[in-house]
């Protein structure tokens, strides 16, 4: 579970009621969706011939620039999700951070997701004695890709969400 007892306005798109504004939320999308891509190979290696992680990532992309629904990245999500369940390991948390991504285009919050899966699948691909570091070099890459505008909302929300992450977040 990635979700705090309560919701940060500063992610609710303001059509819902919070401060998020639609281009933020385009911009969370495509963040997210950086860090599933950078993690794909890990899914791909494992399972080929499923397309789901992918199509979910350029849902996400695609959400971003108007070109597909809220309701039509949700759903390639939750199909990227279905790919993971059968899997465990790098493959697994790489087809959820594909997921996730999607996602956000129903709830940006899910940024944290996608972002926090590509760590776990860093992680989960490096040798034992290398784990740590491997998801510390993940993070580190993630935030050098944030773009300006969202930078200070994303870090904010991981210091405030990261026990929710599995602490992945201590970067």
């Amino acid at each position: 579970m990635i979700f705090g007892k309560e919701r940060d306005p500063r992610l609710i798109a303001v059509r819902r009621g919070g401060t998020l504004e639609d281009a933020d939320h385009r911009l969370l999308a495509v963040w997210a969706a950086d860090c599933a891509q950078h993690v794909l190979h890990l899914f791909e290696q494992a399972q080929p011939a499923d397309d789901r992680p992918r199509r979910a990532i350029e849902a996400a992309r695609a959400w971003s620039r108007g070109e597909i629904t809220m309701t039509q990245a949700r759903a390639a999500g939750g199909h990227a999700m279905g790919a993971a369940r059968e899997l465990n390991g790098a493959a697994r948390e790489a087809a959820f951070a594909a997921g996730q991504s999607a996602v956000v285009a129903h709830v940006a919050a899910h940024e944290l997701g996608a972002a926090a899966y590509a760590i776990r699948a860093a992680r989960a691909a490096a040798p034992a004695c290398e784990r740590l570091e491997a998801g510390r070099l993940e993070c580190q890459w993630q935030r050098a890709q944030l773009p300006a505008s969202i930078r200070a909302l994303v870090l904010d929300d991981q210091r405030l969400r990261n026990e929710y992450c599995w602490f992945v977040f201590e970067c």
